[in-house]
């Protein structure tokens, strides 16, 4: 197997917790280089040997060892990091969301495409277990055409925290946080929507940003409701899915972004397992119901994507030009918050 060297530009609780293990799952990438000034030199070059730790990314983008360069920084950074990495010829991968405007994706496709490099977005969300359990029903037409698609990303947590994605600054917020999520898997399923009609809010006491919103995008006979807070003490279904032959219930979270802060890796026992008692429920036309099992969860599928993209010319795991669109679903939610109106899909 060719192995490709990788650069990680970021190594906070993003770098660290999503990335770097899932970099090191796949047997044809090296993580060879980490940009960060505030990362533990000794705690990185125990779990990763021999790497390079650098203050600055230019040491990474000058050593012609590194094929991919991975951009996991605060959002605002994403697009002059990922323009300076394919500059210096790197395939890139950019943590999500890709950039703060859509003009700016733009710019860097074209530049990608010009350069004949990959260019990808790291909406790993693709790869939960309920979403791709999800995606299989749907698959199996055993709902019939979908008429009503709600999925919840809310959670639990009253105090604001220091943080950048807590502070105002561009592309804070959990619009841009949560909310690429959600949006990204809703593109995934049903194509780009006619419109956007959107509530942000901010909700808890002494916060800078939004922490709450509501999107409704409207594909024509489906409409898909998208919601996000961080005061709901008690979520309700992760998804509620109807379509005209039965409906697609699912509680519960994805199980491997608390699985990787408490130290498992991709491979471990149970990595990617849903709980039985989240498991979803399928309810038929004529009322039957049944239960099933959640496929199990996969991150390390993105990089194994990368991987595939680089050495046997396969696509990349999630198009840059499919990033490009969840931008634009949040230019059109802030502007549908503003106005105070539905806004057309542009």
């Amino acid at each position: 197997m060719q192995q490709y060297a990788v650069g990680l530009i970021g190594y906070g609780t993003g770098g660290a917790v999503f990335h770097a293990p899932m970099i090191a799952a796949v047997p044809g990438l090296k993580l060879a280089r980490i940009a960060s000034r505030s990362a533990n030199r000794d705690e990185v070059r125990r779990v990763y040997p021999g790497v390079s730790l650098d203050d600055t990314p230019q040491a990474m983008l000058d050593d012609p060892a590194i094929a991919l360069v991975v951009v996991c920084t605060p959002n605002a950074s994403h697009y002059a990091l990922a323009k300076a990495a394919l500059q210096a010829g790197k395939h890139v991968v950019v943590d999500k969301p890709f950039v703060l405007t859509s003009s700016e994706g733009d710019e860097l496709v074209a530049l990608a495409a010009q350069k004949g490099l990959l260019l990808s977005v790291y909406h790993n969300r693709r790869w939960d277990g309920d979403f791709m359990t999800l995606q299989r029903a749907l698959a199996s037409g055993e709902l019939g055409p979908v008429h009503t698609y709600r999925a919840h990303f809310d959670r639990y947590s009253p105090q604001v925290k220091v943080r950048w994605k807590e502070s105002a600054q561009p592309g804070s917020g959990v619009l841009w946080d949560l909310g690429s999520h959600l949006i990204d898997q809703a593109l995934h399923l049903f194509g780009l929507p006619r419109t956007v009609t959107a509530q942000v809010a901010t909700q808890r006491d002494g916060a800078q940003v939004e922490d709450a919103f509501e999107l409704v995008l409207d594909f024509g006979r489906c409409k898909a409701m998208l919601h996000a807070s961080a005061l709901v003490r008690a979520p309700g279904p992760r998804y509620q899915v109807h379509g005209a032959q039965g409906s697609f219930i699912k509680y519960g979270v994805d199980t491997q972004e608390e699985a990787l802060k408490q130290g498992a890796r991709p491979g471990g026992a149970g990595w990617g397992h849903d709980i039985p008692a989240n498991y979803a429920t399928i309810t038929s036309a004529d009322g039957a119901q049944r239960t099933v099992e959640t496929i199990p969860g996969s991150y390390e599928a993105f990089y194994y994507g990368m991987w595939r993209a680089m050495a046997e010319g396969a696509p990349a795991p999630v198009a840059a030009e499919d990033a490009v669109s969840v931008v634009r679903v949040i230019e059109c939610a802030y502007r549908s918050h503003g106005e105070r109106r539905t806004v057309d899909f542009a």
